[in-house]
């Protein structure tokens, strides 16, 4: 069966609960899920216990935020399978207080351009760990600014290149900070969405950084990304994996879940990467010990 390695919920900048989530793949026959809220654990032991509830299997996962400062560019890294957890919660915390206080002023200036209070745009994030731009338009659109969460408005207040941006800066990790936390966890890293973020011609140095995998079936990936995607993961022997970055009315289109998945070899190939990267060890090992004999 394929895998949903991409879900967010109201944990983050979803806009469907956990166990609504767990209960859409099971009717939709999805047997395997990630929950990849960014920057937050919080649902990783709770979508567990749901899942085995509902014969969805959850898999432990994170999308970290990051940053490139070589390039400039937002990058984002989804760890899974973290054998110790609690390891990732500075990282993730660190970038969460920023992002609160980014929020915060964004929440202010819309509050002062627009005849809405800061605790009505507060309630629209409610359940949520932190207040994003979609609960900010969620807001403007039950204020009848806007029938949508992503057009003119979104782009007027958010779009960098706008002159009426409300954007407040925020921190982030470098890259190489995201993966090697991650790696001290005991996790797995994989690059999310390579072509929405424009980072195929930046993948080789993720590499050099010790990147696991990449997320080869994405919303944004045509055909074309598939293929060139797969053959950069089958010359460097990386991981393949594949979701649909769910986030209910709050994604940036309406997708499905399920509707870009994992297939069954590479989830299985995720599931036993640790093992084999342990065996590949103790083979190192014991021939660098009988070199030295």
């Amino acid at each position: 069966m394929a895998a949903d390695l991409h879900c967010h919920t109201k944990l983050s900048d979803g806009s469907v609960g956990i166990e609504d989530l767990i209960v859409i793949a099971q009717k939709s026959g999805i047997d395997t899920i990630a929950i990849t809220d960014h920057d937050c654990l919080a649902g990783t032991v709770r979508g567990q216990v749901i899942g085995k509830r509902y014969g969805v299997t959850v898999i432990p996962g994170v999308e970290i935020s990051a940053f490139d400062f070589e390039t400039g560019k937002k990058v984002h890294i989804l760890s899974y399978l973290a054998d110790v957890p609690d390891r990732l919660e500075g990282i993730c915390k660190r970038t969460s207080v920023a992002r609160k206080r980014a929020g915060q002023i964004m929440m202010l200036k819309v509050a002062s351009r627009f005849p809405i209070t800061s605790d009505f745009i507060i309630s629209h994030a409610s359940g949520s760990t932190n207040l994003y731009r979609q609960h900010i338009m969620h807001a403007l659109m039950d204020a009848g600014y806007t029938d949508k969460i992503f057009g003119e408005l979104f782009h007027a207040l958010f779009d960098p290149e706008s002159e009426t941006n409300i954007l407040a800066p925020t921190k982030y990790p470098s890259v190489e900070e995201a993966i090697t936390e991650v790696h001290s966890a005991g996790g797995i890293a994989v690059l999310a969405h390579p072509v929405k973020s424009n980072l195929i011609k930046d993948i080789d140095r993720y590499i050099d950084m010790g990147l696991d995998g990449i997320e080869v079936w994405h919303p944004s990936a045509g055909e074309a990304d598939i293929q060139l995607l797969t053959q950069i993961c089958k010359n460097k022997k990386l991981l393949l994996t594949g979701g649909s970055d769910f986030h209910g009315i709050y994604g940036e289109s309406a997708v499905t879940l399920g509707s870009c998945s994992t297939p069954q070899e590479h989830l299985d190939k995720l599931l036993g990467y640790k093992a084999k990267k342990k065996r590949a060890m103790r083979r190192a090992q014991k021939e660098a010990q009988a070199a030295g004999e």
